[in-house]
């Protein structure tokens, strides 16, 4: 096996084992032997002359043959060659005990939100103690569900634990000032912190493989989507509820206040993920449908944003010697938002295509919006730059910055690359090994808001 062909074979061999792991018909010791059935299997075909790759394929197309789960992997792949070798129907799984493990996680999640009211802080008058505590109140549940699904490792667990560990040491020690502006960014970076390290989670301790990084972009995607339709039913189950209560004149808003919105919200994190993990082949088709309906719609609202600039005057102003889009503070956030929902988009999008596919419509349209996106990002970074030099910095100009030059780097290489392959010059991987070796940038940045910004700008 060559060199270079090495790393990429084994990346496959970790998706593979990754995938197998998930199902609850197969524990980490049948996988174990699975995998060693499957570099049998390679190392024979090698030798035998094929290439590591074709060696590769034929291997998983045997193993398809000893082990449903393999084939069903095989089949949901899209992106992979693989699928068309195999044929046979998927076996049926059983989910009873994801099921109860995911009631069970949930149902902790909601009384671990609930635990501090046991001490008399409430969600009205404590709200600092919910800004520093609440992701590390419901977070570790959802990351306990992919823990106990791959069969973890103990390094695996440790790796996991020791972020939640340290983040809650942070949260607790820090001398914030109430409503300080560092405890609302170190808040913030927190849950981005804590939803990174369940990806660690969620591909099995295989941190390396770029491939599960992007199953966990697009898991991701997939938990917002469930979370939002169990929020939008939530909503309404809340509504009808306290209008029937209303009828017979009992007054239920504080059952809502305090119990079923904490609790839900808690418990729908995990049951979302568990969702997602019980209904990939449904939400692998809705993925091409979300992306290809805002994607358009996105890059218009850059494009006008970026005309309306042009020709207006208004549009970018002088606040002294302060160059500011739009003269205000709070459009620069807005901007970041859709800076960073480009962003989603582009992940989302990437995951959910097939890597052997030629360049299409689609990919033209993608790098016309991470253009335009990269002329916002640098209208905003100007911006920025100008308001700390006039009126200094502070924490969350310093943040916002940071966040935008990160935005700038990541987008300029993927339009790059974006750029090459529609023009047939590089391979999808190499788009998506930038993406996927870019999460990393982003977890450091928010630990770095979250541990040194606080003791930098003295808590406040």
């Amino acid at each position: 096996m060559t060199e270079d062909l090495a790393p990429r074979i084994e990346e496959q061999i970790t998706a593979w084992r990754t995938y197998v792991s998930r199902r609850d018909a197969i524990d980490v010791r049948d996988v174990d032997e699975l995998e060693d059935h499957l570099r049998g299997h390679l190392d024979r075909l090698e030798a035998s002359g094929l290439s590591p790759d074709e060696a590769f394929l034929i291997a998983v197309k045997r193993i398809g043959k000893l082990d449903d789960l393999s084939r069903e992997f095989a089949r949901e792949h899209s992106d992979r060659l693989w699928k068309q070798l195999m044929f046979a129907e998927p076996a049926a799984e059983p989910r009873g005990r994801s099921v109860w493990l995911a009631l069970g996680l949930a149902v902790g999640a909601g009384l671990a939100i609930k635990v501090p009211a046991l001490f008399g802080i409430g969600f009205d008058d404590s709200g600092d103690f919910y800004a520093r505590f609440g992701a590390l109140l419901v977070l570790p549940f959802l990351a306990a569900f992919f823990l106990v699904r791959r069969s973890a490792s103990v390094r695996t667990i440790a790796l996991v634990a020791a972020p939640f560990v340290l983040g809650a040491v942070v949260m607790a020690v820090y001398p914030f000032a109430p409503d300080g502006a560092t405890l609302l960014l170190a808040a913030l970076h927190l849950v981005v912190v804590l939803w990174l390290v369940i990806g660690i989670a969620y591909v099995g301790g295989a941190v390396g493989s770029s491939r599960g990084r992007m199953d966990f972009v697009r898991f991701t995607g997939e938990w917002f989507v469930y979370f939002v339709l169990i929020a939008l039913g939530g909503g309404v189950l809340i509504a009808l509820t306290m209008g029937v209560f209303s009828t017979i004149d009992l007054d239920v808003s504080w059952v809502v206040e305090e119990w079923l919105l904490p609790c839900g919200i808690a418990g729908a994190a995990v049951i979302a993920g568990w969702l997602v993990e019980a209904k990939q082949s449904v939400v692998e088709n809705i993925a091409p449908v979300l992306t290809r309906l805002f994607t358009p719609l996105f890059t218009l609202l850059l494009l006008a944003f970026i005309v309306a600039g042009s020709l207006q005057g208004n549009l970018i102003e002088s606040g002294g010697d302060v160059p500011e889009v739009f003269g205000q503070r709070d459009l620069l956030i807005l901007f970041d938002i859709v800076l960073l929902v480009v962003l989603g988009l582009l992940l989302y999008a990437l995951s959910a295509r097939d890597g052997l596919a030629p360049p299409s419509w689609f990919d033209r349209l993608q790098l016309v919006m991470v253009l335009a996106a990269l002329v916002v990002d640098i209208m905003v970074l100007v911006a920025m730059i100008g308001r700390i030099a006039e009126y200094g910095a502070s924490p969350n100009k310093l943040a916002s910055l940071g966040l935008n030059v990160i935005l700038f780097a990541n987008l300029a290489g993927a339009a790059w690359l974006q750029l090459r392959f529609v023009m047939r010059k590089t391979p999808f991987e190499r788009l998506e090994r930038w993406q996927t070796g870019y999460i990393p940038v982003y977890l450091a940045w928010a630990a770095i808001v979250v541990v040194v910004f606080p003791p930098a700008f003295q808590y406040v």
